[in-house]
């Protein structure tokens, strides 16, 4: 059974059969007495800008990825009905906390209740700030860099799913009635596959709340719809982007991560580069990557200058102390020095190979191709902006291509 994920507007997931009677892989799972049963993975939801987990540690429902399986019992919804009411924050529905529903406030004293009954061939996912029950995966606000002690003052990610009454444009069409969140739920298609590294960025979308496409309002929180997209759909694909003002998450469906380097295959990679025993030129010690992404100062530690790409020790050959350029001893260019790090995140790779490239100027190593497709995504920023990151941490990228290629002095012996 093959099945395709939807994105719907209130931060909502659910998905629904594909008929074309291909099969889902499975993951074994042991129950109470030991046995392994079957467990259909959908797919994975990971957070642009954590290099495999959170600072503070993943836990519970808040942790940077989010796999997602096939539920024991099924928990989507479905439109049951909707009706006019005065005052919605005293409706039997919404003050029913088993009911879902919706509340689309279209002025002072008229607001549409839409009411949600159970779907037995459906499950569905709730991504929010709030950690209250009904949400599934708790996204806060991604800020770029190092996260260790950053603090976010005010958030601009709703906090309920479906279950959410808030100011937004909304309309009325016939019989249905349909809406924007606050700051809108964007969502982008790659076009092509996105493993492989041939993909490109696609344009970004603005889904509704009924799960229909539209294109970009003028700011995030304008009043005005965008036009409608009628030949796009809301239907999540292998590299799918997903848009929350706030955070931004990359859906990678179980196929496409079948093609995917694993953690340990990248824990590989690093263990190769580290066996070619590269050395720094001026101190001539060798230099080793380390595997945790904690890395702190220590001796052997690499570092790459931005400008040219060579990749040497810590040392102070050649700083200008009133600015904090280095000067390159192999090729004497001038310009910013940063730590190397390996990128550790297998879902954010396009392709399996050496990480010979790093994202320009956070230093996160990956492969070329992988390096190259984040440093042509454009991310939503701010109210109507785009900007490329890493996704290994959400740094803005910089210079002309936002990465350089490394080059190691290693195998000399």
């Amino acid at each position: 059974m093959l099945t395709e994920m939807i994105l719907i507007g209130q931060w909502m997931l659910s998905q629904w059969e594909n008929t074309d009677g291909s099969e889902s892989p499975t993951l074994a799972e042991s129950d109470a007495d030991g046995h392994e049963k079957p467990r259909v993975k959908y797919g994975e939801l990971v957070i642009l800008g954590y290099n495999g987990y959170l600072p503070q540690g993943d836990r519970g429902r808040r942790r940077s990825k989010f796999v997602l399986y096939k539920r024991n019992e099924p928990s989507g919804v479905k439109r049951s009905k909707h009706y006019i009411v005065q005052s919605p924050q005293t409706s039997k529905a919404i003050l029913d906390a088993n009911q879902h529903s919706i509340s689309y406030t279209l002025s002072r004293n008229q607001a549409v209740i839409v009411e949600y009954k159970e779907d037995s061939e459906t499950d569905m996912f709730q991504v929010g700030r709030s950690s209250e029950s009904p949400i599934d995966f708790v996204v806060m606000d991604t800020l770029p860099g190092d996260k260790k002690d950053a603090k976010v003052m005010q958030s601009t990610i709703s906090r309920f799913a479906c279950r959410i009454l808030e100011k937004a444009t909304k309309w009325q069409d016939n019989v249905e009635i349909d809406g924007l969140t606050t700051n809108g739920v964007l969502i982008m298609h790659p076009k092509g596959q996105f493993c492989g590294g041939n993909a490109k960025c696609g344009l970004w979308r603005e889904c509704s709340v009924g799960g229909d496409v539209f294109s970009l309002r003028e700011s995030r929180s304008a009043q005005q719809k965008g036009q409608p997209i009628y030949d796009e759909s809301n239907v999540l694909q292998d590299g799918t982007l997903i848009d929350l003002c706030g955070a931004t998450l990359l859906w990678r469906s179980a196929e496409g991560l079948q093609h995917s380097p694993t953690k340990r295959d990248l824990e590989k990679l690093i263990d190769e580069i580290n066996a070619g025993r590269p050395q720094c030129p001026v101190g001539l010690n060798t230099l080793v990557i380390p595997r945790k992404v904690n890395i702190g100062d220590q001796i052997n530690q690499p570092y790459v200058y931005l400008n040219c790409g060579h990749v040497q020790g810590h040392h102070d050959w050649g700083q200008d102390k009133s600015t904090g350029a280095r000067r390159c001893p192999m090729c004497l260019e001038v310009g910013p020095v940063v730590t190397l790090c390996m990128g550790l995140e297998p879902a954010f790779y396009v392709d399996i190979g050496p990480p010979t490239f790093a994202f320009n100027p956070c230093g996160h190593m990956a492969t070329e191709k992988t390096v190259k497709y984040w440093a042509n995504v454009d991310i939503p920023h701010g109210t109507n902006g785009f900007q490329a990151v890493c996704p290994f941490c959400a740094t803005p990228l910089d210079g002309n291509s936002g990465y350089i290629k490394l080059i190691f002095q290693d195998n000399l012996d």
